[in-house]
C-alpha cells in the first residue's frame, strides 16, 4: 500500500499545476495544437528539401520564418506589456491557424512554389514574434501559487516535447502515404483546440500601468534592466549562442536522413522525434524539482550534454547510434533553456515580465534564423557532418564561460531568491552551496 501511495503522491506533486483549471485548459488546447505544429515543421522541411534538393535553401526557408522574431519581438515585449495578454494569444492563435490553412491549400491543389513557401515563413514568423513572449508571460497569470512556477514552466516543457516526439512520427508516414499537405491541413485545424481553451480560461484582468513613455522609451528600459543584471545578461548570451550555433542542427534534419544515413522521411520523423523524447524526458526531470535553487549549475551540465550529443550525432554513420546521440541533445537543450526560463521568471520584475520574455524570446528563437542561414551556407560548402561539429565545439566554449560567472550570479540572486522566500537568510550558508 504505501509505495503505491508513495507513488501516486510523487506523480501527484510531478503535475501539482494542472490541479488549476485555467492553467489545465491551457495546457490541453496547447498540447493539441503543437502537433499540429511539428507535423507542419517535419513537413515543411521536406517538401522544401524535396523541391529543391538544397541545403542552402532549407537554410533560407529556416531563416526567413524566424528573422522577423530578432527584428519585432523586442517592440512585441512592450506591446505584451501594455495590452491584455489573454486577447493577444487569441489573436495570434488564430492568425497562425489562417497561415496553415492557406499553406496546406496551395500544397493540395499542387500550386505552390518556394517563394510562397518563404512568404508564408516569414508570415507566420511575425506571428510568432508576438505569440511568444505573449504565450510565456501568459503563463505567470495562469498558475495560482507562485512557487508553482517552476513546475508550470516545466509542464509547457513536457507538452511541447511531447508534441515533438508524437508530431515528426505522424508526419513521417503521413508524408510517406499521402504527401505533406495534409500535414499542414491537420496542423490549420488543431489550432480549433487551443482557441476554445483560450475562450474557456477566465482570469482576472491585469492591471496594466499606464507610463506614457514612448515605445522606444519603453524597450530601452527593458533592455537596460536586462542587460544591466549580471544573471539575465548570461542567460540570455548563452542561449543566443546555444540557439545561433547549436539549434541549426534541426534545419540540417533532411540532409541527415537522406545523404548521411540513407533514409527516408520516415527516418526524418524518427531523427525528430527522438531529440523530441530527450527533450521531454528534461522537461520531467525539471518537472520533478522542488525548487529554482540549483538551476544555475544544471545550466552548465546541460549545455555540456547537448555539445557532447551534437559532436557524437554528427559522427554517427549508424541510425540506432544517431537516434540515441539526439535524445541526449534534445534533453540537453530542453533542460538548459527551460532552467533559464524558470530562473528569468523568477527574478525579473513583473511590470518587466514580457520586454524581458522578448528577448528571452530574441535569444531562444531571434538568434535561429542566422543560425540556420549560417548552417545552410558552410553545410553546401563543408558538408552537414562538419557544420554540427563547428557548432558543438562553440557551444562547448559557451558553456565554459558562463560556469565561470557562477559565483558572481549566485551571490547577486540570492537576495532576491530571500526576498521572495525561496531561500531563508537562516539556513544562508547552506545555501550559498545549494545555489550552484
Amino acid at each position: 500500500m504505501k509505495p503505491t501511495e508513495s507513488t501516486s503522491s510523487g506523480f501527484q506533486f510531478l503535475i501539482r499545476t494542472l490541479h488549476s483549471r485555467n492553467y489545465r485548459l491551457f495546457f490541453a488546447g496547447q498540447g493539441i495544437s503543437l502537433v499540429g505544429t511539428w507535423m507542419q515543421n517535419v513537413a515543411l522541411s521536406w517538401l522544401v528539401y524535396r523541391m529543391t534538393h538544397s541545403a542552402f535553401l532549407l537554410g533560407v526557408v529556416g531563416f526567413a520564418g524566424q528573422i522577423p522574431t530578432f527584428f519585432i519581438t523586442p517592440f512585441a515585449g512592450v506591446f505584451v506589456d501594455r495590452h491584455n495578454r489573454h486577447r493577444l494569444l487569441l489573436i495570434t492563435q488564430t492568425l497562425a491557424m489562417i497561415q496553415a490553412l492557406v499553406l496546406a491549400f496551395l500544397v493540395l491543389t499542387n500550386n505552390i512554389q518556394i517563394w510562397q513557401i518563404i512568404a508564408l515563413s516569414i508570415f507566420l514568423g511575425m506571428i510568432n514574434s508576438l505569440d511568444i513572449p505573449c504565450r510565456h508571460a501568459f503563463v505567470f497569470e495562469l498558475v495560482e501559487k507562485r512557487e508553482d512556477l517552476g513546475n508550470a514552466i516545466a509542464l509547457n516543457s513536457s507538452m511541447f516535447n511531447a508534441a515533438r516526439l508524437i508530431g515528426p512520427s505522424v508526419a513521417g508516414m503521413l508524408i510517406l502515404v499521402v504527401g505533406e499537405g495534409m500535414c499542414f491541413l491537420i496542423n490549420g485545424l488543431s489550432f480549433i483546440a487551443v482557441i476554445i481553451a483560450l475562450y474557456a480560461i477566465k482570469v482576472a484582468p491585469r492591471e496594466v500601468k499606464k507610463s506614457g513613455a514612448a515605445v522606444w522609451e519603453e524597450l530601452k528600459q527593458g533592455v537596460v534592466y536586462a542587460f544591466g543584471f549580471a544573471p539575465i545578461r548570461a542567460i540570455l548570451m548563452l542561449l543566443a549562442l546555444m540557439s545561433l550555433m547549436g539549434i541549426s542542427y534541426a534545419i540540417l534534419m533532411p540532409v541527415f536522413a537522406t545523404k548521411v544515413l540513407h533514409g527516408s522521411a520516415l527516418t526524418l520523423g524518427f531523427l525528430m522525434s527522438a531529440a523530441g523524447f530527450g527533450a521531454l524526458i528534461g522537461a520531467i526531470y525539471l518537472a520533478w524539482r522542488k525548487s529554482v535553487v540549483g538551476l544555475n549549475q544544471i545550466i552548465v551540465y546541460a549545455s555540456f550534454v547537448f555539445s557532447v550529443g551534437l559532436i557524437a550525432f554528427a559522427l554517427s554513420r549508424t541510425l540506432w547510434l544517431s537516434l540515441f546521440m539526439l535524445v541526449l541533445t534534445g534533453f540537453g537543450f530542453m533542460v538548459q533553456s527551460a532552467a533559464s526560463n524558470t530562473i528569468l521568471q523568477t527574478i525579473v520584475d513583473d511590470d518587466k515580465r514580457g520586454r524581458v520574455m522578448s528577448l528571452f524570446a530574441m535569444s531562444f528563437m531571434g538568434m535561429v534564423p542566422f543560425g540556420s542561414l549560417i548552417a545552410g551556407v558552410l553545410a553546401s560548402r563543408f558538408g552537414a557532418p562538419n557544420t554540427l561539429i563547428i557548432g558543438g565545439l562553440t557551444c562547448m566554449i559557451g558553456a565554459l564561460l558562463f560556469a565561470r560567472q557562477l559565483n558572481s550570479i549566485k551571490k547577486l540572486i540570492r537576495p532576491i531568491y530571500v526576498k521572495k522566500g525561496i531561500i531563508t537568510e537562516v539556513a544562508m550558508g547552506i545555501q550559498q552551496t545549494d545555489l550552484k
